[in-house]
């Protein structure tokens, strides 16, 4: 199947949320947290107000010392969640001193006096970066790409990097990158074309070979959880869209208070593990599944995993494809990805093709 998040992340991208390798990321993030502080206040000792600059239009939030922070659009939306759950969109068009009586009154009337952890920025102008919850566990962007470049280097020379075009290596720009962040969320893709798996009785009985890739997001303000996607691939294309994936395994965190010592106690580690493991391991691990028959009853075994209805019809596109009945683990694993190619969203496909990777694993 083809993977289109890193698609999704290149189309979107501005030129000021691409980087040119880890190294440039982990100096950015570093600057960035320099400048930020973390801090927990009572709902009632926050007020809004028009901003002097600005006063039809623009708003800043005010601390109890009397500090004032210009939310950027995600806090702002998070700035009406908090104020009884406000419409953004709506108040976003309102004059600037009406906006601020409607997210004061939910602050400090019609809610419960309840502590708002921050999240606020000296670059330049003070920002507001996050209002969340007083006990949402931050894991630093920083953290996160130092930790790469301590394993695997800056990401565009060594084994790990920026993907090329479909197969063959490029010089990294910023249109072809896929480093990726800004205020809101990051993303990383990075991949080892270098170092191809080669795998007998790919498909048809004829060998091919896949390289091993691996997806990193992560939001130190709350737009979604940190997530790691592994996978492997035959080649990427000039519109960042991985053809041919499969194995596709994701893990994430949410940011829990326990969130920050769960990446550095299990992810940083398995991050490692993934990016030094041999690729003879995942060779086994195919020819083991290859040589796994099914037990079982066959069309039980597969609608026992897939439903009923899609396990029959994975059954038929593998003997349309392939010539044979499915027999073993590696037979149902290509029964499953061939019926995820079927299928018109992302989303679905994604799930099976996760289904289907954990075939594999039970012919450990």
């Amino acid at each position: 199947m083809e993977l289109m998040q890193a698609n999704r992340q290149w189309a979107t991208r501005p030129d000021d949320e691409r980087f040119l390798s880890l190294i440039e990321m982990q100096d950015h993030f570093a600057r960035m947290r320099s400048l930020s502080r973390e801090k927990v206040v009572a709902s009632r000792q926050l007020s809004v107000q028009p901003a002097a600059d600005d006063e039809m239009h623009g708003l800043v939030l005010v601390g109890p010392n009397g500090g004032a922070y210009a939310p950027t659009n995600w806090s702002f939306g998070q700035l009406a969640q908090l104020a009884d759950k406000a419409p953004a969109s709506y108040l976003r068009r309102l004059p600037a001193p009406l906006a601020a009586d409607c997210i004061n009154y939910g602050l400090k009337v019609l809610r419960d006096v309840e502590d708002v952890g921050v999240l606020i920025c000296k670059d330049g102008a003070p920002t507001l970066k996050a209002a969340t919850g007083p006990r949402y566990g931050r894991i630093w962007n920083s953290d996160i790409v130092s930790s790469l470049v301590d394993r695997i280097g800056d990401g565009v020379t060594g084994d790990w990097r920026v993907p090329g075009e479909f197969g063959k290596a490029v010089q990294v720009t910023r249109a072809n990158t896929t480093l990726y962040a800004g205020d809101r969320d990051m993303f990383i893709f990075l991949a080892d074309e270098q170092n191809r798996i080669e795998i007998p009785n790919r498909r048809n009985g004829r060998t091919g070979s896949l390289a091993r890739g691996f997806f990193i997001w992560n939001s130190e303000v709350g737009s979604k959880t940190f997530g790691l996607g592994t996978f492997l691939f035959d080649y990427v294309c000039c519109n960042r869209i991985v053809w041919g994936a499969s194995e596709y395994k994701e893990i994430t965190i949410r940011h829990t208070p326990s969130a920050p010592v769960r990446w550095f106690d299990e992810m940083a580690p398995a991050i490692a593990h993934y990016s030094k493991s041999s690729a003879i391991n995942v060779v086994n691990a195919i020819r083991d599944a290859q040589d796994a028959r099914i037990q079982s009853d066959v069309a039980e075994f597969m609608q026992n995993r897939f439903g009923k209805k899609i396990g029959q019809k994975m059954m038929e596109v593998h003997m349309a494809e392939e010539g044979r009945p499915v027999e073993t683990l590696w037979d149902a694993t290509t029964a499953a990805t061939a019926y995820a190619r079927t299928l018109p969203f992302q989303d679905a496909r994604v799930e099976i093709e996760t289904k289907a990777g954990e075939l594999i694993d039970l012919a450990a």
